[in-house]
């Protein structure tokens, strides 16, 4: 992997992004921002998810005076996304709200803008110049590349911010295209010095969406381009987090949180590995421990990725081999194997919130 790409840190709330700051996961509630009770519920379920920042569409003013209730028992740093309008940015700012994705090409009158950067800066509240492929107008430098124009708006609108003395900046450029994404975070890593805010737009729905994310994401990040994360689904925003946080995981970025190793299954499996990890997954959801679990259909390379893993399970003839710490435990009946997988994740959670009590104490 590339040394990182070394930007300017800007501070949403208690989340720092950019410099040496770990990639932070983001997503977007999908609810309607005014119905504040289930807005704040997904809110929370994104926070259990391990999600690190939050936005939130702002389309009108009844919405943004709504984040006023969603900040008081909101428990991660939230984003306002901003249109057109500048009295909704300053409206959210004032609601508390940390940070701002906006358009600055979108609030045409400098005079409005002048007053949203005054409000940001009071509020320390970085913004975000989100460009998306989908909302380039048709008559901005038609005759060159797509991602060519992402990056010659996002500069400007970066120059305009600067002139008005404000450098709280992050900056993503999406597109639906993985390889017009790509190459407009190439284009402008070296251009500018603050942090770059990853994501591919419109990416379909999850299956669909969750490949060209991590296609376009984890490129870029190997690259050692980018310092936060938003995968676009169309789906469920939990989802949205999962997968970026497995992304970031499957690089080595991130290693809070468990990973399950299965087979793909064929003739040779001999237990339901894709029910039982589906299974185990969401009974990981519960912990941040970085277990490494490992769900085998048979015996030839089972026993392998179990000497590898935390606890690790693998096929055999109605019966399936235990392993734990890498060594064989057991065997225990194929329709007892989740409730020995559970039994064993407990164990482990157990006692590392022993070791944690008892560090706390010394």
């Amino acid at each position: 992997m590339t040394a990182r790409r070394q930007s300017r840190p800007v501070r949403i709330g208690d989340v720092v992004v950019g410099g040496n700051a770990p990639i932070s996961v983001q997503s977007m509630t999908k609810t309607d921002t005014r119905d504040t009770r289930a807005t704040t519920d997904e809110v929370e379920r994104l926070r259990e998810a391990g999600c690190h920042i939050v936005r939130i569409a702002v389309p009108d003013m009844e919405s943004a005076r709504a984040l006023a209730d969603i900040r008081k028992v909101s428990r991660v740093p939230l984003v306002a996304d901003i249109h057109f309008d500048y009295r909704l940015a300053i409206a959210a700012l004032e609601s508390g709200v940390e940070a701002l994705r906006l358009n600055p090409g979108n609030i045409r009158r400098l005079e409005h803008l002048k007053e949203v950067v005054r409000h940001a800066n009071d509020h320390a509240a970085p913004i975000r110049i989100g460009v998306n492929a989908g909302s380039i107008p048709a008559d901005y430098r038609p005759d060159e590349p797509m991602d060519s124009r992402m990056v010659s708006l996002a500069m400007e609108q970066v120059a305009v911010l600067e002139n008005l003395g404000f450098d709280l900046i992050k900056v993503s450029l999406k597109a639906s295209d993985v390889l017009t994404t790509i190459g407009a975070y190439r284009l402008i890593a070296d251009r500018i010095p603050y942090p770059l805010h990853l994501g591919v737009t419109e990416a379909g729905p999850p299956m669909t969406g969750a490949v060209r994310n991590s296609l376009g994401i984890g490129i870029l990040l190997n690259e050692g381009i980018g310092d936060t994360i938003r995968v676009s689904l169309s789906g469920d925003s939990v989802q949205e987090v999962r997968v970026g946080r497995e992304l970031l995981r499957s690089l080595g970025l991130m290693q809070s949180g468990p990973m399950i190793i299965s087979c793909p299954t064929c003739g040779r499996t001999t237990l339901d590995v894709p029910g039982l990890a589906a299974r185990t997954s969401d009974y990981l959801q519960k912990t941040e421990l970085p277990l490494r679990v490992a769900i085998m259909g048979c015996v030839v390379n089972g026993p392998g990725e179990c000497s590898h893993a935390d606890i690790g399970i693998a096929g055999g003839e109605g019966k399936v081999a235990l392993y734990r710490g890498g060594m064989f435990s057991r065997s225990v009946p194929v329709d007892q194997a989740f409730t020995a997988l559970a039994i064993e994740i407990d164990g482990l959670i157990a006692a590392a919130t022993d070791t944690q009590t008892d560090s706390r104490r010394q």
